[in-house]
């Protein structure tokens, strides 16, 4: 049924006839009449009793009222919360994030979002790589996904955020002797911890700096596992310099490397299907402090 005549109908009963209904709804009163005779048709009952001055409920029209009423609430409410959703008075957002972006820059750039929008609830979800943040977009279990990049991403946008400074990452007494800034063909020397499928080769100036010269590098499965390792004097890792400061604070040092090293950061998503509190979001990142910095 066509909401605009329960809308019809209950202004008739309001106003206690056709044309003062008509007036209100400012429309001509042949039409308003046409109309309330075609709802009738389609309840497959008279709602008024035409035969006073004034027109008068039946008791089928008094019957529908109570329906009628309830539709145009429930529609007033679904438009309040459409409303809200688009003003960003309410609203949900799920976003995708390797592990170590779940812990910097993601905090920050959420709470900036929450400071604008304090409705909006935001779930995140750590996918582990790269591939799978795209993954958990592509298949609409995240709005948004925090990657690093380049990813492939076929028919998703790509907003690239920032490039981060990445550094050596090492308990103080494996930095002992090692220079301010360690060059990077000194590498293979060192003992590194690496993930199993990080992209390090690819960011070096020469592939084979990331390949151990002996026995002292070790391949980690979990990035979580690699961290601790860090910690605790394992081996030394190559990690976001934000990440290492926030993160590690106090129980790793952190040395340039020279060339300095950096790696993209952005953001991935259906440009099309973008909710308001993920339109929200992807301002709030571009804007940041942190996507401003180098």
């Amino acid at each position: 049924m066509d909401v605009r005549l329960c809308e019809y109908f209950v202004a008739v009963v309001d106003h206690g006839g056709i044309t003062k209904a008509a007036n209100a709804l400012y429309i001509a009163q042949p039409s308003l009449s046409q109309a309330i005779r075609g709802l009738e048709r389609e309840v497959g009952a008279e709602l008024f009793d035409r035969s006073g001055r004034q027109f008068v409920l039946t008791e089928a029209g008094r019957t529908f009222e109570v329906s009628a009423r309830r539709v145009l609430r429930d529609v007033e409410l679904a438009r309040q919360h459409v409303e809200a959703v688009r003003e960003l008075r309410a609203g949900r957002l799920q976003i995708a994030a390797v592990a170590d972006l779940t812990l910097h820059p993601l905090p920050g750039l959420v709470r900036d979002l929450r400071e604008a929008h304090p409705s909006v609830a935001v779930r995140i979800r750590d996918s582990g790589s790269p591939a799978g943040v795209v993954a958990a977009v592509r298949q609409g279990e995240a709005e948004l996904g925090l990657t690093t990049l380049p990813v492939k991403a076929e028919a998703l946008t790509v907003h690239r955020l920032r490039s981060q400074r990445m550094v050596l990452a090492m308990t103080p007494d494996l930095a002992d002797g090692l220079p301010h800034q360690v060059p990077q063909a000194m590498l293979p020397r060192l003992p590194l911890l690496r993930e199993t499928d990080d992209p390090l080769a690819a960011l070096l100036l020469d592939p084979a700096y990331a390949e151990p010269a002996g026995p002292g590098g070790l391949r980690i499965g979990l990035r979580q596992v690699l961290w601790e390792l860090t910690m605790t004097g394992t081996g030394i890792a190559v990690l976001p310099e934000g990440f290492v400061r926030t993160q590690m604070a106090g129980r790793v040092v952190a040395l340039e490397l020279d060339p300095p090293l950096h790696r993209d950061v952005g953001l991935v998503y259906r440009a099309d299907q973008l909710s308001p509190a993920a339109e929200a979001f992807v301002q709030v990142a571009a804007s940041s402090s942190w996507a401003a910095s180098a």
